[in-house]
């Protein structure tokens, strides 16, 4: 059985290990490329886009593959609408990790934003020092918003450089630990923190972070995403059902 594994997330390094294991399983993982450095994987990676639909289709075609499992990030909607329409366009199952998305609970002062433009918008309710935990692609939006002082945050430098007026760059790479994350919002003097509900376990450090400190948060919503065959809310739920997907190729 041949799989192509999108990735760039956690839950596509435990798949890729998972599936790595399986003598009856040819997978390669597919990366977008954004991080010139990532992690090894277990499997052979593929890096770069396919050049959408008709590309990843011809892709898929072309590689004999028997299905796709969809471990991009959540954010990621424009390639898993590409996996949906390609994987439906062939006939070829596809499945997807949905990991869970954070939830607010008691102390928590979190602010609904339905899109990074939105949030910038309702940054003019809050101090100036802001912390961006956004992702280097989506830092455009909040260059617009005058007598702020960003603090972003990113595995690697953004590129092209944000049109920001006063900035300071963290590169880190998760996973972050709660002490880290109060002391590094204090050293810096946060007033507020904005972030994308990915659900990440290794990030979800500064969400504690900001509970105990008081910090407001400005919380961007997942897009909405095409629907696959089958969803799983973790790695271990999508590899306990493989011989399912054995057996319906054949």
């Amino acid at each position: 059985m041949k799989l192509l594994l999108l990735g760039g997330t956690a839950e596509a390094r435990e798949l890729a290990a998972s599936l790595a294991a399986f003598p009856d399983v040819e997978a390669t993982l597919s990366l977008a490329g954004a991080t010139t450095a990532p992690a090894r994987f277990a499997l052979p990676v593929r890096r770069g886009g396919f050049g959408g639909v008709h590309g990843l289709s011809r892709y898929l075609a072309a590689e004999a593959i028997d299905g796709v499992i969809d471990a991009t990030h959540p954010f990621a909607a424009t390639m898993s609408a590409n996996a949906v329409a390609a994987s439906a366009a062939l006939g070829i199952p596809l499945w997807r990790i949905e990991r869970p998305a954070w939830q607010a609970g008691p102390g928590d002062d979190w602010h609904d934003a339905a899109d990074p433009p939105a949030a910038a918008r309702r940054l003019a309710e809050f101090g100036p020092r802001v912390f961006l935990s956004v992702g280097a692609r989506s830092l455009a939006p909040f260059a617009d918003v005058a007598g702020k002082h960003w603090i972003v945050r990113s595995i690697e430098a953004p590129e092209p450089a944000p049109a920001f007026g006063s900035w300071t760059l963290i590169r880190a790479r998760p996973p972050f630990a709660v002490a880290d994350e109060i002391a590094l919002f204090r050293m810096h003097d946060v007033d507020v923190l904005v972030t994308k509900n990915s659900g990440a376990r290794a990030t979800a450090a500064k969400l504690d972070a900001a509970r105990r400190l008081g910090l407001p948060v400005v919380m961007i919503a997942r897009p909405a995403l095409s629907a696959p065959q089958r969803h799983f809310g973790s790695a271990e739920a999508l590899i306990a059902a493989l011989p399912e997907l054995h057996q319906a190729r054949g």
